[in-house]
């Protein structure tokens, strides 16, 4: 089984009905306040943290008023601008004695399936990593439509967990793991302890039925599954009711852990390999020695850039002698590349006009 302490990065998903009180609409203090102990608890151990957290919605429709009942989107979207700030407010007070710094990403599904969102979130998440900082991330319900949506925040935790390259996806639910069928209604139900591969027959064991307060179900909770572990991140459902629910898993709680077979970062370079690239860049001997030593890939290196990519696309980089080394994710268009092609970092803001990043590909964007 998994321990919470070998992972070098997590994301933890907490379900709306584990934050707030069903009857009251109230904010359970008490376990956000166990849950911030676990926090501490997994920075210690030199893990960086990201919580991937529902509640706006239900924290805001219980100042407004509002029915349990499922809300039309005006009024979904009104609760979640009333919730959010309580939401920011509460993660800020609950880690803030801890010495640990909280920040709030919102998001909407378009931000994962356009590139330059992605790649501008991904950085942004990695940059307040570096700093100790934990992020709240939730789905922008104040702004987002059915067609932008995620809508469930267990698909949107699998998301995160790829965008950052996380070890462990960590589902805190209402149930403890993932039955053959619903424990609720089936006495015959049994938990897995851990599946190593969903198959047909696993998919065709789970069910739509969520709380009150959460819209996800085992469907989406599978769907999760499926996207963290192609991507190299094992993924826990387990129970999070209780106090101090991390540690409570890691001393040996129900569970069902689904393995990943690859580690985050081979699956992300793998990923970007299977590509189809857009645009070459070339490259000088001196930048692909530093390519070969693990190091991002500058401007400074750059002799030329062709083909017609955008910011985020897939580009292949060659040598000076025209053979391939691998291939990247650009975080400069194709006349941006060819404008600062052999400047140093320092001069991207004089020839561009605006600030860029010291990188044109990260060395985690790419794949030799």
């Amino acid at each position: 089984m998994a321990s919470l302490t070998q992972a070098r990065r997590l994301v933890v998903k907490i379900g709306s009905a584990l934050l707030v009180d069903r009857a009251t609409g109230a904010l359970r203090e008490d376990w956000l306040r166990s849950l911030a102990a676990d926090v501490t608890w997994l920075k210690e151990q030199g893990a960086d943290v990201i919580l991937v957290s529902s509640g706006s919605i239900a924290l805001g429709r219980g100042v407004l008023g509002l029915p349990l009942t499922e809300l039309p989107l005006e009024q979904s979207q009104a609760a979640a601008a009333v919730g959010q700030i309580r939401l920011a407010r509460a993660y800020e007070e609950a880690l803030a004695p801890h010495g640990i710094t909280t920040a709030q990403i919102l998001v909407t599904l378009e931000d994962s399936t356009d590139r330059r969102r992605y790649l501008n979130t991904r950085a942004t998440l990695e940059t307040l990593l570096g700093l100790g900082v934990v992020p709240i991330v939730n789905e922008n319900d104040t702004i987002a439509t059915d067609e932008i949506r995620y809508g469930d925040n267990d698909r949107l935790g699998a998301q995160v967990a790829v965008t950052v390259g996380a070890d462990q996806l960590i589902l805190l639910s209402d149930v403890d793991g993932f039955y053959t069928g619903n424990p609720a209604t089936d006495p015959n139900a049994t938990r897995y302890d851990v599946i190593d591969t969903i198959t047909p027959e696993i998919e065709a064991m789970a069910g739509d039925a969520g709380s009150g307060l959460s819209k996800g179900g085992m469907k989406t909770k599978l769907m999760a599954g499926k996207m963290a572990t192609d991507a190299g991140c094992a993924m826990a459902i387990t129970e999070g009711s209780p106090l101090n629910p991390l540690k409570t898993l890691e001393n040996g709680a129900n569970v069902t852990w689904f393995t990943a077979q690859l580690d985050p970062q081979a699956a992300r370079k793998r990923w970007i390999a299977a590509m189809k690239p857009r645009g070459v860049i070339v490259i000088d001997a001196g930048a692909a020695r530093a390519l070969c030593n693990g190091k991002s890939l500058l401007p400074a290196g750059i002799t030329d850039a062709t083909g017609r990519f955008g910011r985020g696309d897939p580009v292949a980089i060659t040598g000076p002698d025209g053979r391939k080394l691998g291939q990247g994710l650009s975080r400069y268009t194709a006349s941006e590349a060819q404008a600062i092609k052999g400047r140093h970092s320092g001069e991207i803001e004089t020839v561009l006009g605006y600030p860029g990043r010291a990188a044109l590909i990260h060395r985690d964007d790419m794949a030799l």
